[in-house]
């Protein structure tokens, strides 16, 4: 198989990040950010896409928890556009509608190499544990201009902020595994255009 990984480094006055990502992974997720919920969340991404995915971060988290996430979404972003590589012979589109209890959630995401960002997503409370709400979209919509992909989350239902939430990241790490997918049926790269 194809080797598809990426190894990326990012530090400015605010983070200091160092992230791995191989896409045809095991699911193996070693994490570190400073933030308990954040980190579970990101687990769950590496379990549920199969993803092998190492991240450390140290970020000024005694400002709060915005430059942390953001910065870890743009560069896995970063990682899963360079993982990706050229294209050739990848599905390109994933999909996955998730439940999670009460929480259900719908994703898709096309591999085009146009960001964009689409949710609506509204959860109940401010926090869980350590991480704002507010902080899904800012992570997310890094996460989508980094790759360089167009991300949509419709939520379906949902009450309970960590079940929303967890269910967006798996749906997402669903989603993604279905679009990085090689079919040898694909020749070259799946668009009309020859290029991605």
């Amino acid at each position: 198989m194809e080797h598809r990984a990426a190894v990326m480094q990012r530090t400015t006055k605010e983070t200091d990040i160092a992230l791995s990502l191989k896409l045809d992974g095991t699911g193996m997720g070693e994490i570190h950010t400073g933030i308990g919920f954040f980190d579970h969340m990101l687990r769950g991404f590496a379990r549920h896409g199969l993803f092998d995915l190492t991240c450390q971060v140290k970020g000024d988290l005694e400002v709060d928890c915005h430059h942390t996430i953001e910065d870890t979404g743009i560069v896995l972003g970063q990682a899963i556009r360079e993982a990706i590589g050229d294209k050739k012979g990848m599905v390109r589109f994933g999909s996955c509608i998730l439940p999670m209890d009460e929480a259900l959630v719908l994703c898709s995401l096309d591999l085009s190499g146009r960001p964009y960002y689409s949710s609506d997503a509204v959860f109940p409370t401010e926090r869980v544990g350590d991480m704002d709400t507010q902080m899904v979209r800012e992570f997310f919509y890094a996460v989508s201009y980094g790759a360089g992909m167009n991300l949509h989350f419709k939520m379906l239902s949902g009450e309970n902020s960590h079940h929303m939430i967890e269910c967006m990241f798996k749906a997402f790490a669903k989603a993604l595994d279905m679009a990085v997918t090689l079919d040898p049926r694909i020749v070259d790269v799946l668009s009309t255009k020859g290029s991605l």
